[in-house]
């Protein structure tokens, strides 16, 4: 088996611009993330854009339905913003794809101290490996199929709808 990873952006990808002293996208983090995390699996990475998810529009989710459409492999792990990562879940979703989709994402950028980044994309690609065909969530170490699943704001988690 051979996972599928797409990046898309969002906090997990983020860098601290000593400037400005703001987080921005640009280069994705991923590719030292997945040699850091030194895998066996095979995998293909694939660079879709560098984009904030409150940024993201129709647009992108079709880009990234697309993506994954087209992928010939079966389980895909995409890295995505978590502010509307259930609403390109629910375009997933919906599509009916005959694969294992799993979105996964961070509340704290890889590049700084005490990121849940390393661990979110562990733990989702596990599921990438485990879960049935169908669209999932993996975040703060549970998954969530599509349909059921929101980010709380007020605590900063996912959990059932």
């Amino acid at each position: 088996m051979t996972l599928r990873i797409i990046a898309t952006g969002g906090t997990f990808d983020k860098h601290y611009n000593e400037l400005t002293g703001q987080l921005v996208l640009g280069k994705s983090v991923l590719p030292t993330v997945l040699e850091r995390a030194r895998l066996t699996q095979t995998f293909v990475f694939e660079h879709l854009f560098a984009l904030d998810s409150l940024d993201m529009q129709e647009q992108h989710r079709q880009q990234i339905r697309k993506a994954c459409d087209d992928s010939a492999e079966d389980s895909i792990v995409i890295v995505h913003g978590t502010d509307t990562m259930c609403d390109t879940a629910d375009v997933l979703g919906n599509a009916g794809l005959l694969k294992t989709i799993v979105l996964t994402g961070a509340m704290i950028p890889y590049e700084v101290l005490n990121s849940d980044a390393l661990f979110n994309l562990g733990f989702a690609m596990a599921a990438a490996q485990l879960c049935p065909a169908g669209v999932f969530v993996a975040m703060n170490g549970q998954i969530f199929p599509w349909n059921d699943v929101k980010k709380n704001r007020d605590t900063g988690v996912f959990e059932r709808r």
